[in-house]
């Protein structure tokens, strides 16, 4: 068994009191941005106002918020605040030193690159779109460039990303706003084609979820730069509870008008919402594309730290070129157009971590109780079992059958992470904690709040 700490704890350095700053000028800005982006909500009208009225829709995504800011986000943020440490630092607690390279080490890495995936295909289709092209060998050429420049980008300046962050996360409020504008009328004519509003309420929490899981865990990251709890709520509260419904409310809003209001071919794609503007169009299909280079490079980032943190001995440019590589072939294949699909994925992957980081927190005291020796194994079997209830069981054609209204499964993995964690820590299958004063130089002490 390891008993000195790897690099990626040793050499972890705390983010100084001083160095932090308050919420909305961190956490709520990024976290309304991730919900902005356009990939979230183009999918999401059919499995929910397909279903149920708009307002049970609605009331799904204000639920869902609520459960990603206080299942998903706020422990990870709470830890990332009392500690300085990113997430990488206070998932040994729950994972082990030795574990921690896998989970949630690599395992984020690995899902950056779906991310990176499914944000350029979503780019390119709209440029696609933008210029009235169909052609294959087109699209190529535009993943190709897309990925491999901003690639560049994220590894090279990715600083200057964060400053054209703060004018284009607010692109797509402004195309939002403008589709929902010109479908306004027809939203008191739709009907829901099935009535089956459990369908579309659980529907909306597990899009919901399954889209932010991630996202949540990283709050650990964004945490480490916010000042005190009351910095967490509210950049969670405004940027995550807000956000969702902001961002998913005023888009199948407009769907429903669009089809209320029979303004073109039925469809449930939000892609026809914009259509329907009219001449404006073509443009605001290129001002969405433009507004995905921010997630684009922030999640080539994220992967890229990822495997250069825990693959210290393979060189940073190697790595994120060999993930985004991947990345490609996966949009120009078409296997990243399956949105609905992904976010399931990605839920069960990352909800039984945040369930199995909670239980950990609750058991040391609402704190983080230090990086455990060896491979954590409570938190390997809570997170293994999570991940199979996640997964759903079966395939099918139709994207919005990936969710089934009977098993919201992301809600479900977190749980299931959750009760086995506690149940297995209980049981005496954590490995000791290694003082953290002697692991890591500057560390804050384990369960400093402010």
């Amino acid at each position: 068994m390891e008993r000195m700490a790897p690099k990626y704890v040793k050499l972890s350095v705390p983010v100084p009191l001083t160095s932090r700053a308050p919420w909305y000028k961190n956490t709520f800005p990024t976290y309304i941005g991730i919900f902005l982006w356009v990939g979230f909500y183009l999918k999401l009208a059919a499995p929910t106002i397909g279903y149920a009225d708009v307002g049970i829709c609605l009331w799904g995504l204000l639920v869902a918020g609520f459960l990603c800011f206080a299942l998903y986000y706020y422990v990870p943020a709470m830890l990332g605040m009392q500690t300085g440490h990113s997430l990488y630092v206070v998932g040994s607690s729950t994972f082990g030193t030795t574990g921690g390279y896998l989970m949630p080490g690599l395992l984020m890495g690995f899902l950056q690159i779906g991310w990176v995936a499914v944000v350029t295909s979503v780019a390119a289709d709209f440029i696609m779109k933008g210029l009235n092209q169909t052609a294959k060998a087109l699209f190529t050429v535009i993943v190709v460039v897309w990925i491999y420049s901003l690639a560049w980008v994220a590894i090279k300046g990715i600083r200057y990303v964060g400053q054209a962050a703060k004018f284009l996360n607010w692109v797509p409020l402004i195309m939002i706003l403008i589709v929902f504008w010109a479908n306004r009328e027809g939203i008191s004519h739709y009907q829901a084609p099935q009535h089956a509003p459990l369908s579309g309420f659980l529907n909306a929490l597990t899009i919901v979820i399954g889209f932010f899981a991630t996202a949540g865990a990283a709050g650990a990251d964004f945490g480490m730069n916010n000042r005190n709890r009351k910095d967490i709520i509210l950049g969670g509260v405004c940027g995550i509870v807000l956000g969702a419904l902001i961002a998913g409310g005023l888009p199948i809003l407009s769907v429903a008008g669009y089809l209320g209001r029979a303004a073109g071919p039925p469809s449930y794609d939000y892609t026809a919402a914009i259509a329907s503007v009219g001449a404006l169009a073509p443009a605001m299909f290129f001002l969405f594309a433009a507004a995905s280079l921010v997630p684009t490079c922030f999640s080539s980032f994220i992967a890229s730290n990822s495997f250069s943190t825990m693959l210290p001995k393979i060189p940073r440019s190697v790595s994120t070129l060999a993930g985004v590589t991947i990345s490609a072939i996966l949009a120009i294949t078409g296997v990243a157009n399956d949105l609905v699909g992904f976010f399931t994925i990605v839920g069960a992957s990352f909800g039984p971590i945040c369930g199995a980081m909670a239980a950990d927190y609750v058991l040391a005291g609402k704190r983080w109780s230090g990086p455990r020796l060896g491979i954590n194994w409570a938190g390997y079997v809570a997170w293994a079992i999570g991940f199979l209830v996640g997964i759903p069981d079966h395939l099918p054609g139709i994207p919005a059958s990936w969710v089934k209204a009977d098993n919201p499964s992301v809600l479900c993995s977190f749980g299931v992470g959750f009760v086995i964690y506690l149940i297995l820590a209980k049981a005496g299958l954590r490995p000791p904690v290694m003082s953290g004063k002697e692991m890591i130089p500057g560390m804050a002490a384990p369960g400093h709040t402010q």
